[in-house]
């Protein structure tokens, strides 16, 4: 029985977890222990927190692990591809993942290779705002290494600069932030897999956010609704940014702006699958590809096999912030219960603030025949 490494055990990461028992592996998770769902799932759970890399690597060569994975986390890739570079085993790079978890480095990056950017510069405190003295506002403040929509802030004036930069570089890893131009133009992600540097892309999905100043996610749909012409115009775009990150064994996950102009503009790229069940769930729904087992295959040194094993629907999730949310989502399951394909936990609503995409009261799933099915659920974002 071949064995994996799971970097991770929440609920995210489940899905993988259970995916590869489907496939027959043995499964090893590490993660800090906290009472997530993986520790129970897993066949064999090491509370190792996703960080200590080396004491992780110290285990899975313990263990004689055949390959390791991980999915929508860019902090756990981290973990995944220096054990898979010490241990000779398919992954990223060291370097991509410098370019593809930070978005200072990312952008710098996709800059030197020629794909289209704006302009950005990195502050280590809000005393030097006058690197921005040349960008053009809107702005967008955000901590260089973060994820799930913290402590990201729009801000129109410059006396609005300080504040945003001193709480972007509270929340980031190694206290810094990125400041960059506003791209304007509705939002969407790209889906995709690459094995052995060649990409490939499998949907792209429309994002639904709260919008200014903060822009935490409130639900995503698939397909998207773009022309073919337009998603060629985006893959085309994608494939040069995601070389330019080098990156060469993972899922992805391409976050990009259409223009009014008509231009795709690159927000950020994870190497790894879209968190808010973006890669576990909506994917394999609106395509009928199995993602997940494209992960391991890569992962195990396989390649990806693209078939169809389930009838394409158009997927979505909503996210529940507050009691209009809860309401739309009880009035769903009892007219359509239908419609709904998974659901999480729903916490308390009301209890606190919803400060980014972790703060969130829970969520559910759709599968539907057409978008008009679950618009509505849609129509005031």
């Amino acid at each position: 029985m071949k064995k994996i490494a799971i970097i991770g055990a929440s609920e995210l990461q489940n899905p993988l977890i259970l995916k590869a028992k489907e496939l027959g592996y043995e499964t090893h998770v590490f993660a800090w222990q906290d009472g997530s769902i993986g520790e129970t799932t897993a066949d064999y759970f090491y509370p190792i927190s996703i960080v200590e890399k080396e004491e992780i690597l110290k285990k899975c060569k313990e263990i004689g692990i055949d390959c390791i994975a991980t999915i929508a986390s860019d902090l756990a890739t981290v973990a995944v591809n220096y054990v898979a570079k010490e241990m000779g085993l398919p992954g990223n790079t060291i370097e991509c993942n410098k370019k593809s978890t930070n978005k200072y480095e990312m952008r710098k990056a996709l800059l030197a290779n020629g794909v289209p950017t704006i302009k950005f510069t990195e502050v280590e405190s809000s005393n030097e705002i006058e690197k921005t003295k040349e960008m053009t506002y809107p702005l967008i403040v955000k901590p260089t290494d973060r994820s799930g929509s913290r402590a990201i802030t729009k801000i129109y004036k410059e006396k609005e600069l300080k504040e945003a930069i001193d709480r972007a570089i509270e929340n980031s890893f190694e206290k810094k932030a990125i400041v960059e131009e506003y791209i304007d133009g509705p939002e969407y992600s790209a889906e995709g897999i690459t094995y052995n540097g060649v990409h490939k892309f499998l949907t792209i999905t429309k994002k639904y956010t709260t919008g200014a100043p903060n822009f935490i996610e409130t639900g995503h749909v698939e397909p998207a609704g773009l022309t073919n012409e337009m998603e060629e115009k985006v893959y085309k775009e994608l494939e040069k940014a995601l070389t330019a990150l080098e990156i060469t064994n993972s899922a992805t996950h391409s976050e990009f702006k259409i223009t009014s102009n008509g231009e795709v503009r690159v927000i950020e790229i994870g190497a790894r699958m879209g968190g808010d069940c973006i890669g576990s769930d909506l994917v394999q729904i609106s395509t009928g590809y199995d993602f997940i087992k494209m992960v391991i295959d890569v992962a195990s040194g396989v390649e990806p096999e693209f078939k169809v094993i389930t009838e394409p629907k158009v997927a979505g999730i909503k996210f529940i912030f507050n009691k209009e949310d809860l309401e739309m989502y009880k009035k769903l399951k009892e007219e359509k219960p239908e419609l709904i394909y998974r659901e999480s936990q729903i916490s308390e609503v009301g209890t606190h603030n919803v400060v980014d995409s972790s703060s969130r009261f829970g969520f559910y799933i759709l599968c539907a025949n057409s978008f008009d099915e679950i618009g509505w659920l849609f129509k005031n974002e």
